[in-house]
């Protein structure tokens, strides 16, 4: 065989494997606290922030600290490696995507999910009908 069709051969395979590899570590399911925490994979939980728990930041390490309670009522301690995300405070829901370690949800991307300004007040547009 030609020494360029193999080049090629082996330059698409990889180029497969890698794409295969990058997939799969890319590809995290959403969970629950407690799924997440006994496979012990990436998750993604989605949630809300529990207001009357510990919140902060802590510089030194630079990990955003915060107590978010899943779809199921199960709340955890949430450390995010970075800041705190914006619109953090307005949030309806949120959703961490990390895994634990121990008991602690460590995220490495928190996502909120804020109300819109384009809903209106349904009470009034039922009543104007």
């Amino acid at each position: 065989m030609n020494g360029k069709v193999i080049l090629a051969i082996i330059v698409i395979v990889a180029g497969v494997v890698i794409g295969v590899t990058n997939f799969v570590e890319s590809n995290v399911e959403y969970a629950d606290f407690a799924t997440a925490q006994l496979t012990g994979k990436k998750a993604q939980v989605k949630g809300e922030w529990v207001q009357d728990q510990e919140t902060r930041f802590d510089a030194e390490n630079g990990k955003f600290i915060f107590h978010m309670k899943d779809d199921y009522g199960r709340m955890c301690r949430v450390i995010l490696d970075g800041a705190k995300p914006n619109n953090f405070e307005i949030a309806t829901s949120v959703v961490a995507k990390g895994k634990f370690d121990g008991d602690v949800f460590h995220a490495e991307m928190v996502l909120t999910k804020c109300p819109s300004k384009y809903e209106g007040d349904s009470e009034a547009v039922k009543k104007s009908l």
